[in-house]
């Protein structure tokens, strides 16, 4: 009798829900970017580089670790931890739309960058979504913010702020790769 290959653990209810608080909570955003760049990060490091009081955290680091998408490295203290990569793909009426850690990122970056945070309140989360997409080709020189107003449904004015607000996120994740 032919044995199956084991299915890979499907992603859990609650790592669910601390995606969906990820993109809706900045701070904790920045951290969890944070630890995926800076790769064994400490809580120590998360006070001091993120400058996020030590009790929030500590809180940060164990929902993260909760829902998988934080591991711990170290046996001893301090604890060092790494961020696991996210990929969460949502589907409705034919449409797609996948969470990913540039998208996280991009939130986190909504409290020291003004135009992200306008364009959040105007636009929603998706409308940044769609941005960060534009922003790519944007970067690659085959977009100009003039297609970008008209397909994001944006003045132009928007659009090129967006696109440069964006563009450190996707050179940042170019570096990555």
């Amino acid at each position: 009798m032919a044995q199956s290959q084991p299915t890979p653990p499907a992603p859990s209810i609650e790592q669910l829900r601390t995606v969906v608080e990820l993109i809706e909570t900045p701070v904790l955003a920045r951290v969890y970017a944070y630890v995926l760049h800076a790769g064994p990060t400490t809580v120590a490091d998360l006070v001091e580089q993120v400058d996020v009081p030590q009790g929030t955290a500590y809180d940060y680091v164990r929902k993260l670790e909760g829902a998988d998408l934080l591991t711990k490295t170290a046996e001893k203290r301090p604890y060092e931890y790494v961020a696991e990569d996210v990929s969460l793909t949502l589907s409705s009426d034919g449409q797609t739309r996948t969470i990913t850690p540039e998208l996280i990122e991009a939130v986190a970056r909504r409290t020291a960058d003004d135009d992200i945070d306008l364009y959040i309140e105007r636009h929603g989360i998706d409308g940044l979504a769609t941005a960060l997409d534009y922003a790519h080709e944007y970067v690659d020189g085959t977009v100009n913010h003039r297609i970008a107003t008209r397909e994001l449904d944006c003045s132009p004015l928007e659009a090129e702020v967006i696109l440069q607000a964006l563009e450190p996120v996707v050179l940042a994740y170019r570096d990555d790769e």
